[in-house]
């Protein structure tokens, strides 16, 4: 069995969402290949099922961040906070 340096030790936590969603990408496109052995796929999909939980975290942080503006009856725009879905 082959096993990448790569896999031996997880990758440092992302920063920002964008590098989670390329990280994401990396480990999708190496599993998808097939030149990792079970055990270093297992690892990336640990490592890919963490990066998933980190994003979701970051968009429903931003969810809650984000202002709609709407116009007010008086002609005024003010903004409000973003309806969530229920």
């Amino acid at each position: 069995m082959k096993a990448t340096d790569e896999s031996k030790a997880p990758a440092p936590p992302a920063a920002t969402f964008e590098q989670a969603v390329a990280r994401l990408e990396e480990l999708v496109r190496r599993m998808e290949s097939g030149a990792e052995d079970l055990d270093a796929m297992v690892k990336s999909f640990e490592e890919g099922q963490a990066l998933v939980k980190f994003c979701g975290e970051k968009l429903a942080a931003i969810e809650r961040r984000v202002e709609v503006l709407t116009r007010k009856t008086d002609g005024t725009i003010a903004p409000e906070p973003f309806a969530e879905e229920p």
